[in-house]
Formats: structure tokens, C-alpha cells, sequence
């Protein structure tokens, strides 16, 4: 079974995709950047960018019935690759032990420094 998902509370898509498809037991999220989405504004400096776009996963986790402690693999983009070691403290808050496996490449983005994706077990439903 595959359900498409668009997360009340998480920021608005910038394009034709899904917030989250769940799909046998698996939440997989759609890149996620650093707008916050009560606002509408994006932090200027590269560590607000960062604890935004790992907290709008975190929002569209929950809202398909996982949590940042069910993620098993992430996909991280910054714009600056030598930004990787406060990438790196910054994405320890958020995953203080046992991390999921992560990717982390550098790479243009239009207009922000840093985009998140991830595959997640589904934990409740």
C-alpha cells in the first residue's frame, strides 16, 4: 500500500511532490529546507538553516506517524561542503545517539544553504 501524504503544520511545497509517501511500514520525506512554516521566513545564517530544516523533517515525521529516532537513512545537500563540521554539531543535536546512516554531499540550491531528506520506519499509525 502507498499513501501520499501533505502535512498540516510543515511547510508549504515548492513544487509537485508529497511532504511523505508511506509505503510498507516506511515513511520516505521529501527534501525538506529552511522556511519555517508559521512564518514564512528563512533564517540568514547557515546554523538557523539548519535546526529549521531538521525540525520541518521532524514536523513532517510526526505527522506520518514516525519520529527523528525512527530514521534509518538521511540525505543531507549543503551549498558550502565546507560547512560539514557545523552541519555535523548541529545534526548531533538532533540525533545524540544511535544515528541513522547519512549521506552528505555538496551541491547548488536555489536560495538556501542546506536541504534534508530521509527514510524513516513508520512507528504508530
Amino acid at each position: 500500500m502507498r499513501q501520499a501524504l501533505m502535512i498540516d503544520g510543515a511547510a508549504k511545497a515548492g513544487g509537485h511532490y508529497s511532504h511523505a509517501v508511506v509505503a510498507n511500514g516506511f515513511v520516505f520525506v521529501s527534501g525538506q529546507g529552511p522556511v519555517d512554516p508559521k512564518t514564512g521566513v528563512m533564517p540568514d545564517d547557515f546554523a538557523g538553516q539548519v535546526r529549521q530544516t531538521l525540525t520541518n523533517l521532524q514536523t513532517i515525521l510526526t505527522g506520518a506517524g514516525s519520529s527523528l529516532d525512527d530514521v534509518v537513512k538521511i540525505n543531507c545537500y549543503l551549498s558550502d561542503v565546507t560547512r560539514f563540521s557545523e552541519w555535523n554539531t548541529i545534526y548531533t543535536e538532533f540525533f545524540p545517539a544511535a544515528p541513522p546512516a547519512r549521506t552528505t554531499v555538496g551541491c547548488q540550491l536555489n536560495g538556501i544553504q542546506v536541504e534534508v531528506d530521509c527514510i524513516a520506519v513508520q512507528s504508530h499509525e
